[in-house]
């Protein structure tokens, strides 16, 4: 099963991708979409062109997109709920079911705390991926919301078969 977790942003729109093979999960790529161009649509443009471009290129069977937390900024807000909408858009596009995590959650899942910083999430994610390179911050924490879907993917597999059984 490969997985596509998106960290969504406007400027920067970090991706991750691995494979899960029952316990065992690898890392296949991970990257940032860098937003280009002079006003809002040429940059949700551009992050949609690239976004598309890694879907196409690792083929993922399913995707998870880290939730908006709503701050104080209402337009910054707003801003990266439309660079969200490009980060489930583009795996809707393909036909993929799309996950999503509210941060803590993406966090207490890979680091066991809920409230971890970027440094915590990052070295976790090296620990689960060991020996990777990662593209920087919103890679890490793309990586680390595949790992989080994976994760619940597994128990919601688990889930299905104990029920299953218990049916039979």
């Amino acid at each position: 099963m490969r997985v596509l977790g998106i960290d969504p942003g406007l400027r920067n729109m970090g991706w991750g991708i691995i494979d899960v093979n029952g316990t065992r999960v690898s890392h296949v790529a991970n990257g940032v979409c860098k937003s280009v161009g002079d006003n809002l649509a040429s940059r949700l443009l551009s992050l949609h062109s690239q976004l598309t471009d890694v879907v196409q290129t690792y083929a993922p069977i399913m995707a998870a997109v880290e939730q908006t937390f709503v701050n104080r900024d209402g337009a910054g807000t707003l801003k990266l709920g439309q660079a969200r909408g490009i980060a489930m858009l583009v795996p809707a596009q393909a036909g993929l079911d799309v996950g999503e995590y509210a941060p803590n959650a993406v966090k207490k899942t890979v680091v066991g705390v809920g409230h971890a910083d970027k440094k915590q999430i990052d070295h976790m994610v090296r620990l689960q991926l060991p020996g990777i390179e990662i593209a920087g911050p919103d890679a890490a924490d793309a990586l680390a919301i595949a790992l989080c879907h994976a994760w619940h993917g597994r128990a919601v597999g688990r889930l299905d078969a104990a029920l299953k059984k218990a049916s039979a």
